[in-house]
């Protein structure tokens, strides 16, 4: 596989198409609008400059990593050659479904189809297109240049050549791949998420403060970030979705989201991406501050 194609340009979808063209294959990145395009390229050019900074590239490699991305805003034309496609499109079922159907339809019959979701079933996606065989899950972890993992998750009816070929594909890109099977949450999010949750509701009930609580998790049991903080890095709308996966998939109570992070997220605080969840950041900052939601709560 040397042509892929990544659909979505967010904060995935950008980090995504970095790993890829850093090592050197030929991507497309496609999304909805040249503005939104050029945020992306505008964000791989800045992470580029810091792995420069910190002597992971040299200048001439990070030019020719971003000479390896070609942006498109048509979908027909951007997967017209891939030999993979990575969706990176929102946490959103609808959205998914209909992104694969016309994948199906506009990409040749050899071309694995892969979603990059993080909870959503693969065969359910599966479904919607002509080549079961070839769909499958490659979830990468946020920050993509950096983080190690990718679940490669099979659908009902992915191949052993499919799964062999993303398996094989991840190492080539310096990851640690592990195969798992196509049930809610797979095993990043379904230990992950009820975590996360926890931390929440311990918050909710008034157990302790926010910053109590990252430090009981980072100090205590070693996490180089508290729950409450990484939910806030991995936007609260997004846990939010996948705690409603984990429910919905497996019917059990424990996986209800807490009431508190339904309301954050009803209000637009998403964490990081809105600059409010449990904790505010300015922007241009790496610091932040507990937010005045939470402040003097107990």
């Amino acid at each position: 596989m040397k042509n892929i194609s990544v659909v979505g340009s967010g904060t995935m979808g950008n980090g995504i198409a970095h790993t890829f063209a850093q090592f050197g294959y030929q991507v497309s990145l496609v999304d909805i609008s040249d503005n939104v395009l050029s945020k992306a390229i505008e964000t791989i050019d800045k992470n580029l400059d810091r792995q420069v900074t910190k002597g992971v590239l040299s200048k001439a490699e990070k030019a020719a990593t971003l000479a390896n991305i070609t942006v498109f805003t048509d979908l027909g034309q951007g997967v017209a050659n891939a030999d993979l496609v990575v969706e990176a499109a929102s946490e959103n079922l609808d959205l998914k479904l209909k992104l694969f159907k016309d994948l199906d339809a506009l990409t040749r019959p050899g071309t694995i189809l892969a979603s990059n979701t993080s909870s959503i079933s693969i065969t359910r996606i599966a479904g919607i297109t002509q080549r079961g065989d070839k769909v499958i899950g490659m979830h990468f972890m946020n920050p993509v240049p950096v983080m190690k993992l990718v679940e490669v998750i099979r659908g009902y009816d992915t191949s052993d050549e499919t799964a062999a070929a993303i398996t094989d594909l991840s190492e080539k890109l310096g990851k640690y791949p592990v195969e798992v099977n196509d049930y809610p949450g797979f095993v990043a999010n379904r230990i992950l998420m009820p975590m996360i949750n926890e931390a929440i509701y311990t918050l909710y009930e008034g157990v302790a403060g926010v910053r109590e609580i990252d430090g009981v998790m980072k100090l205590g049991m070693a996490h180089p970030m508290g729950p409450l903080q990484l939910a806030d890095f991995i936007g609260l709308d997004v846990c939010l979705a996948i705690l409603k996966v984990l429910h919905e998939g497996f019917g059990n109570p424990k996986y209800a989201p807490c009431p508190l992070l339904v309301n954050m997220v009803s209000a637009g605080n998403k964490g990081v991406k809105s600059g409010e969840g449990f904790y505010s950041y300015t922007a241009g900052s790496t610091e932040a501050t507990v937010s005045r939601k939470f402040t003097g709560k107990l």
